[in-house]
């Protein structure tokens, strides 16, 4: 784990964007500058850590400038997928951390800062777990009965084990974001629902497919009741793998088409304010599972879209799906970093390249990383993985914070990018140079998000519409290049 980082916004560069708005949508600097053209504001991320979301201005577009021959090209009229948001997951541990090992001062600062605007980072999405998943305290469902018991009318289904730290950190989420939108998935059926009567391993029962779709909308009743309106469910995390120690529970493509067309798509799509279903909810290396669910008949009409993770296989992989069907969405749902790659200058650029640029250029509309938060001890958690790292760490017997490498490459683009931008076309893979742009949908802000795998120094131009500023970028760095209006 990444210990003793220090936040390095200093006050002034964060009283600095409150009064610049630099980093909101509709608030990056604008006009002309001494160039002629719209100036253009940076955040740069070092891997030596010397710089931090470290914003510098004076760069601005100008006509007639000489073009360098590694030159980014952005264009705004080339448009594609809208964009939902980006965050990360609050799970069981996450909020227990938040609500218990954080004072009221502490917790309402991170709060803010993970949720909120400028200089906050703005995440505008998240997922649940429904039940436990490995990072709880304890293994459970939403509906346990005795084992030899079954609970096919549901009676005993309650939301209680969310309310005293899932609930209360949700609602302080929504309560700064109130447009944040709230995913869901399970990670086991309730035990006696499954062939091995228990939360760990196993699959769905046949006669149970109409109690588990029926499990699956009591939860969407209940969040909608605690005011917290669900945007989509998976029907499964990781259905192809049965943990040995946390709850799981595998379903085949069949199987997760048989729910989808003949129990839960028709019951979501009946109600009023309908929830998306995201088939998949695992790994770019079996894209043939979710086009298998698609390619059924009876489930596709009620697939919303894909569901991807990062822990085989290549983020080509979210393309080839896309392709295949044009018409379904794409979002990327957990990634996890952790002490098997700690070293920034590594693993930040890898994180931009997979996570925030690869991923949106493979048509994700949302990014969602794992853990919004863990202790020291990479926990807690029962079962599943022992060196996790969240995206921020929490000490647990001070509350102190640790932003992590991943807090920052995310920040990269989730101060800067708000739901209901489009991605645009930009030039991307140049020499070492890997880029992905946004136009944000309140005053055509746009914002361009760079990373130099290389080992050393590049120097670019970024040109749209006919003008070019000039930028040199380190090796192994991160950079937001915001400008509103025309160059």
């Amino acid at each position: 784990m990444l210990q003793g980082l220090k936040w390095r916004v200093s006050a002034s560069v964060a009283l600095g964007l409150l009064m610049s708005g630099f980093g909101g949508p509709g608030q990056a600097q604008s006009g002309a500058a001494k160039g002629g053209g719209a100036a253009v504001q940076t955040c740069v991320t070092l891997t030596d850590q010397s710089k931090l979301l470290e914003l510098q201005s004076g760069s601005s577009f100008a006509a007639g400038k000489a073009v360098l021959p590694l030159n980014i090209a952005v264009e705004p009229a080339k448009r594609y997928q809208e964009i939902v948001g980006f965050g990360a997951n609050i799970t069981d541990a996450s909020a227990w951390l938040i609500q218990n090992r954080m004072n009221p001062q502490q917790r309402s600062a991170l709060m803010a800062d993970l949720f909120g605007k400028p200089p906050g980072i703005g995440f505008s999405f998240t997922r649940l777990t429904i039940g436990a998943s490995d990072f709880s305290l304890r293994h459970y469902s939403l509906d346990d009965v005795p084992l030899g018991q079954t609970d096919y009318p549901l009676a005993k289904f309650s939301i209680d084990p969310m309310r005293s730290d899932v609930l209360p950190v949700l609602k302080s989420a929504l309560a700064i974001n109130p447009k944040l939108r709230v995913m869901a998935s399970p990670w086991s059926a309730p035990a006696w629902m499954k062939s091995n009567d228990s939360l760990i391993k196993g699959t769905l029962r046949p006669e149970a497919y109409a109690a588990f779709a029926g499990y699956l909308e009591k939860f969407v009743d209940a969040m909608e009741a605690e005011g917290v309106p669900l945007f989509a469910l998976t029907l499964q995390n990781e259905p192809h793998f049965e943990p040995l120690d946390y709850p799981g529970m595998r379903l085949d493509p069949s199987m997760r088409a048989r729910l989808i067309g003949e129990n839960l798509g028709p019951l979501l799509a009946a109600r009023a304010k309908p929830v998306r279903i995201l088939d998949w909810d695992h790994n770019w290396d079996e894209p043939q599972a979710p086009l298998q669910v698609l390619a059924d008949p009876k489930a596709r009409p009620y697939v919303a879209g894909v569901a991807w993770h990062c822990y085989g296989g290549d983020v080509a992989a979210q393309t080839l799906v896309h392709d295949a069907y044009p018409d379904k969405e794409t979002y990327f749902t957990e990634c996890s970093g952790g002490d098997w790659k700690p070293h920034w200058q590594e693993t930040l650029p890898w994180y931009m390249r997979n996570l925030i640029i690869g991923t949106t250029r493979g048509w994700a509309k949302g990014v969602l990383l794992w853990n919004i938060a863990l202790d020291e001890n990479h926990g807690p958690h029962r079962g599943g993985c022992k060196d996790c790292r969240g995206v921020v760490t929490i000490n647990s017997e001070t509350g102190a914070v640790t932003r992590n490498f991943d807090y920052y490459a995310m920040a990269h683009i989730s101060r800067f990018v708000r739901p209901g931008a489009h991605r645009i076309d930009s030039s991307t893979g140049l020499d070492g140079v890997e880029t992905v742009a946004f136009q944000n949908p309140d005053d055509n802000s746009i914002a361009l998000i760079a990373v130099n795998s290389a080992a050393a120094e590049r120097r670019f131009t970024v040109t749209s519409a006919g003008q070019s500023f000039e930028h040199a970028m380190p090796a192994a760095s991160v950079a937001t290049f915001v400008w509103t209006g025309s160059p």
